[in-house]
């Protein structure tokens, strides 16, 4: 029998999906699967159609009495071709149960050798920890398929998979579980980081990675819902033909499996060290060039002589006018693109003088309006005046501003 332990002690990376739809694709190609949910939610159990509450006897009691043989337990799923170890909240306790237990981490691949001749393969879904249960699973297992998820948080969770596994092979023997791939989960190709981080792995992993991947799918997560695969549930979406590939490529297109050695995780840290940890290029709209994008918001260094004279006069005409005429002003903060010429420049002056000169008017009586009008604005259009022609060679004489 062989036994496939689908493990990642990160969670949400899709370990249970995979497990579901890896025995129903091995049962679709006419091998006899026995699925071992060793995760205490039980969504294996939920995912091939069974209550995990509805069961007297589990996984659990299997690991945590050897008198309780492993065929006892096992149970149809709703789909041809594949039995259940299940299991539920029970099997959180095993930790415990299992603390001062003499072999303790053989429980499982003993158990295995009373139904190794009535399977033709074991799934193994393990919880996401790298406690007891996942140890018992890697012992007991011929083959470690690892399901990444394409993230940069997922690096971290792989490399101390690694580390654990090079110390079960150190430490407990026989162990023989080799690692038969890496297996990118939740790709979307229109993501930048996703294609980032599918390029490094294939790049430092080279062809430990599976070239079945396995894309975000709506139907992969609706199939739970009805107790079955997305075999059954959904046979022509992508998720379905992605997990029948993944089959074949396993059975026949990968001749070689890698020992789990030190190089592996150095590998993860040479690769945890060149991938962008910046989340804003996981989307394709961050790749515009904001450098090129013009500023709303010109410099002091920016402005040009005609903004010096606008901000000049805008107290004046502020103070003059009231709050009615201030809608109405233009901004202060201009691009240099949508300054006017020399010409525009005297025109714009011209009319707010003409502002000036009425609101002083209003405020005079008539009879005295023209004598404190000419001596009011003569004083205070003075500066105005001096930096028009010290500014502007083509400006007119300061009597023809006037008039104008």
């Amino acid at each position: 029998m062989r036994v496939i332990a689908i493990a990642n002690q990160k969670g949400g990376c899709g370990k249970t999906t995979t497990t579901v739809n890896l025995a129903a694709a091995f049962a679709q190609k006419g091998h006899r699967v026995l699925a071992v949910d060793l995760d205490p939610q039980g969504h294996t159990t939920i995912g091939l159609g069974r209550d995990p509450e509805s069961f007297e006897k589990t996984i659990y009691d299997a690991i945590v009495n050897p008198d309780v043989p492993i065929a006892s337990i096992i149970v149809p799923s709703k789909t041809p071709n594949i039995d259940i170890a299940p299991s539920n909240v029970l099997l959180s306790g095993s930790e415990l149960d299992l603390g001062a237990v003499a072999g303790r981490e053989f429980m499982l691949s003993e158990q295995f050798k009373t139904v190794q001749d009535r399977y033709d393969v074991c799934v193994i879904d393990c919880p996401p920890s790298l406690g007891i249960l996942t140890l018992n699973a890697l012992i007991a297992s011929t083959d470690l398929i690892v399901p990444v998820q394409v993230h940069y948080y997922a690096m971290e969770g792989l490399k101390q998979l690694f580390e654990t596994c090079e110390i079960i092979q150190d430490h407990f023997h026989p162990c023989t579980v080799k690692i038969t791939g890496l297996l990118l989960t939740f790709v979307e190709d229109r993501l930048l980081f996703t294609r980032q981080i599918s390029q490094q792995m294939r790049e430092f992993f080279g062809e430990l990675v599976f070239d079945t991947v396995i894309h975000r799918n709506i139907r992969l997560a609706e199939a739970p819902s009805s107790g079955e695969s997305v075999l059954s549930y959904a046979p022509e979406s992508r998720g379905a033909k992605e997990y029948l590939t993944l089959v074949d490529e396993i059975l026949h297109g990968r001749n070689h499996v890698v020992d789990i050695n030190k190089g592996m995780t150095d590998k993860v840290d040479e690769i945890e060290s060149v991938l962008p940890k910046d989340p804003q290029m996981s989307s394709p709209d961050s790749q515009q060039n904001t450098e090129s994008q013009p500023s709303d918001v010109v410099t002091p260094q920016q402005q040009s002589p005609s903004q010096d004279i606008e901000s000049q006069l805008a107290p004046q005409v502020d103070a003059a006018e009231g709050p009615q005429q201030q809608q109405n002003q233009p901004s202060d903060i201009e691009s240099p693109q949508q300054q006017s010429p020399s010409q525009d420049i005297e025109s714009q002056l011209a009319q707010q003088v003409d502002a000036i000169e009425g609101s002083q008017q209003q405020q005079n009586p008539p009879d005295s309006q023209t004598q404190s009008g000419e001596t009011d604005t003569s004083v205070e259009q003075q500066p105005v005046l001096n930096a028009v022609s010290g500014n502007m060679n083509d400006t007119g004489s300061t009597g023809e501003v006037n008039n104008g």
